[in-house]
């Protein structure tokens, strides 16, 4: 993740050196069948979606159809046809049973404290899909209080439990879990197996500590030798200003985490280097799209043919692919992440407290929905004060969005379908 708290814990130090069952055939009249196809599981009239909510899981709603006519006897017989119905149980037919409200806060993840966990209490007894971990170190029950956390989700669900475990100056719980390397360190000295290795001790640490996300890696393309700061969001956060490299590394660290029981977040998508400004600070620019596509694109690529199962997206503007933040824009999330990319997984904006949104005209509530109408499912804001308002604003905003026509609800069953499957939650026991 790319955010002003980033501020508080970036070193300027140079790199270290280290299913359903079916129905019996019957006899039905035509107005039974169609009330049996619109029973779905008995949670509502089942809302198709576009994507697939995990591997060879369609969250649309099939059915058997009828014979045809020409399969039924023509004399000698008054025997109607017999008609088999299949009302199969999705995870899309059962959100399509959910209220707006709870849809919407399974698509928000909340900032909090990883030494006071339990200040989001209210808001996972709400619903919300999950939290984001600030701070620079993790207290030794971490594990434990998450735990206690966890116990607070609706229907017992489990939660998204995220943070920023990079490497170098971007780690959130090195004391708890070990520490990596700068990405720029890793990237020069050490071979993707290496990556891979030391990432998955971290990893191993991070999952034992119920931490099962991390906001990594980056696979932005940026050779820069420096920090990251105001005006470089990468610098030292880019594995190397080599595509190639970059691409190997990523899938790497990516293995690394899922080997060791956490699931990455690769970011930031289309990619960051070369821009002109952290968006955290303010308005920026991705390198144009023509450049992006033959050196930022090829790591998300090679990231998403092994399988990622997360993608963030960046709150850049990216010339040539419209006007606003790539976070808020559907040609960028639906037409090229999802359409030419071809990718199924679960898509997180970036914060959506930078400043490079309120700049682009959108309060955070209102980028929340822009966002989810782009083709985003989870939505990320940064810690503050006034953390439970801002949720439940985020989530009245959706709500009301859908009630007002402005976001379709197939759109935000989708979105939630996204959020239950990158952690293989299935609905239909």
């Amino acid at each position: 993740m790319n955010h002003p708290s980033h501020r508080d814990r970036i070193s300027t130090t140079a790199p270290p050196r280290l299913p359903g069952r079916a129905t019996p055939a019957r006899r039905l009249s035509t107005a039974a069948v169609a009330a049996v196809l619109l029973a779905g599981c008995g949670t509502g009239t089942p809302k198709a979606s576009p994507h697939s909510s995990g591997p060879g899981e369609s969250l649309a709603p099939t059915a058997t159809r009828s014979p045809s006519p020409s399969s039924v006897p023509r004399s000698g017989s008054s025997l109607a046809p017999d008609l088999t119905t299949t009302a199969a149980c999705t995870n899309s037919t059962k959100l399509a049973g959910w209220s707006n409200r709870r849809l919407a806060m399974l698509t928000i993840a909340v900032p909090v404290s990883e030494t006071s966990v339990s200040d989001a209490t209210s808001e996972v007894s709400a619903g919300a899909g999950g939290v984001l971990l600030f701070g620079s170190k993790a207290p030794s029950d971490l594990g434990a209080r998450l735990n206690a956390l966890k116990s607070h989700v609706p229907g017992h669900l489990g939660l998204l439990v995220m943070t920023d475990e990079e490497g170098g100056g971007i780690q959130r719980m090195s004391n708890l879990v070990g520490s990596l390397p700068w990405p720029a360190y890793m990237g020069a000295h050490w071979t993707p197996a290496q990556i891979q290795l030391n990432v998955t001790k971290v990893a191993t640490k991070m999952a034992a500590a119920q931490v099962n996300m991390d906001l990594a890696p980056v696979v932005d393309v940026d050779g820069r030798n420096e920090a990251p700061s105001k005006t470089n969001p990468d610098g030292w956060r880019s594995f190397s200003g080599n595509t190639s490299v970059v691409s190997k590394a990523g899938v790497a660290y990516m293995n690394g985490l899922r080997a060791g029981g956490v699931i990455p977040v690769v970011k930031h998508f289309p990619g960051l280097g070369g821009s002109t400004y952290n968006s955290d600070f303010g308005p920026a620019r991705t390198l144009p799209w023509s450049t992006l596509q033959k050196v930022g694109i090829p790591p998300f690529t090679a990231a998403i043919q092994a399988g990622a199962p997360a993608i963030m997206v960046s709150n850049n503007i990216v010339p040539g692919l419209g006007t606003n933040p790539a976070s808020l824009s559907p040609t960028v999330i639906s037409y090229e992440l999802r359409g030419k990319l071809g990718f199924k997984g679960l898509v997180v904006t970036d914060s959506l407290s930078a400043k490079a949104i309120s700049a682009a005209g959108f309060s955070v509530p209102a980028a929340a929905v822009q966002a989810l109408r782009s083709g985003a499912d989870m939505v990320l804001f940064d810690l503050g004060s006034n953390v439970g308002s801002q949720t439940s604003s985020i989530a009245s905003a959706i709500t009301n969005a859908v009630a007002g026509g402005h976001l379709a609800r197939s759109r935000l069953i989708d979105a939630a379908g996204h959020v239950l499957a990158v952690r293989h939650v299935n609905l239909c026991p």
